[in-house]
């Protein structure tokens, strides 16, 4: 813990405004969201295919203050009961963090909180142990996927963390979205080819798996997009079932990931895995890394999907398990969209 009240427990206000969703909450213990207000951007987006930074800058600047009193009204706390505030600090839109950051920097200012600075990713990381009766086991594996992110990680301690493999070009995340774009699917992709990609055929087509050079846990998604833009644009791809297509690609993606999954976690020495990031809400993917998980005999832990896209909980949980490390001057904290994992 960061701070110890006399009652034991901690509260932290946590901002995340790193990409498109405005989001606040109180977590008490790094465990249990007694609050967890997200207001996503997506009809502002829709009509462009993805997120414009500009859009969604402007959109948290409008957003923000009443989401910060949102969250303290739904916890029945005020700012002086809490412990800390912790925010994004990156990586992400620098806009979109900019706007966090300085309001997280005006409250820990103003009310003499202590500033709590936080990677985005370590916030997917800990999210899983949010409102769940789960402890982490040290060392444990993090399968993190997004819309900005692919990566496997190596989790030794709070602060100690160490990215094993990482996709070479688009992220899964990406990929969805503009599969579906193919498709004719609305934005975000993801949750549409998903839901599709329930009543379509996963055997129906076979699209590339990325095959990792030896000894690197590495990949790529971005020649399976192209395979399927091909696909489409022949005269076999016409008139074909879109859910098969759909069914098809995601089965390849997952392929991927359980695949440097697996080869990660070979030696025998995790017993825990987490998946986490926006990816992990996906139906196909859980059921494969659970699988994954009773064929091992790794313990599996998914977050609630709540806490798999963008969320505040996470920020303030990853705070409270982070402690001193994550601890920042309210002066001179700066918003970095390239800080390093």
């Amino acid at each position: 813990m960061i701070l110890t009240r006399t009652d034991g427990t901690v509260l932290l206000l946590g901002i995340e405004t790193s990409c498109d969703d405005t989001a606040t909450a109180v977590v008490r213990n790094g465990r249990t969201a007694l609050s967890n207000v997200s207001t996503n951007q997506d009809r502002f987006h829709a009509k462009y295919g993805g997120i414009v930074p500009e859009i969604a800058s402007r959109q948290h600047v409008a957003l923000l203050s009443a989401a910060v009193e949102d969250a303290l009204d739904r916890a029945e706390v005020g700012l002086s009961d809490l412990d800390g505030i912790a925010v994004t600090a990156g990586p992400g839109l620098i806009g979109s963090l900019v706007v966090g950051v300085a309001s997280a920097k005006a409250l820990a200012y103003a009310s003499g909180k202590p500033l709590y600075a936080v990677n985005h990713l370590h916030g997917h990381i800990f999210a899983a142990f949010l409102e769940q009766d789960l402890e982490p086991e040290y060392p444990f594996l993090t399968l993190l996927v997004s819309g900005g992110h692919s990566q496997l990680v190596r989790v030794d301690s709070p602060v100690e963390t160490r990215v094993l493999g990482r996709t070479r070009d688009d992220a899964a995340g990406e990929a969805f979205d503009k599969t579906a774009r193919l498709l004719g699917l609305p934005f975000p992709g993801g949750p549409a080819i998903d839901a599709l990609a329930r009543s379509g055929n996963p055997a129906a087509f076979s699209f590339p798996r990325h095959r990792a050079d030896r000894g690197s846990l590495d990949m790529s998604f971005s020649g399976l997009k192209t395979s399927v833009r091909y696909f489409l644009e022949s005269p076999a791809g016409r008139n074909v079932d879109r859910a098969d297509v759909a069914a098809s690609f995601q089965a390849a993606v997952v392929a991927v990931l359980i695949d440097r999954l697996d080869r990660a976690a070979s030696g025998g020495e995790y017993r825990l895995a987490v998946l986490s990031g926006g990816v992990a809400a996906n139906s196909a993917l859980q059921t494969a890394f659970a699988a994954w998980g009773e064929r091992t005999g790794v313990r599996t832990a998914i977050p609630h999907l709540r806490f798999c896209t963008d969320n505040a909980a996470m920020i303030a949980a990853a705070a409270d398990r982070r402690g001193a490390a994550a601890l920042s001057d309210a002066l001179r904290l700066g918003a970095d969209p390239n800080l390093p994992f």
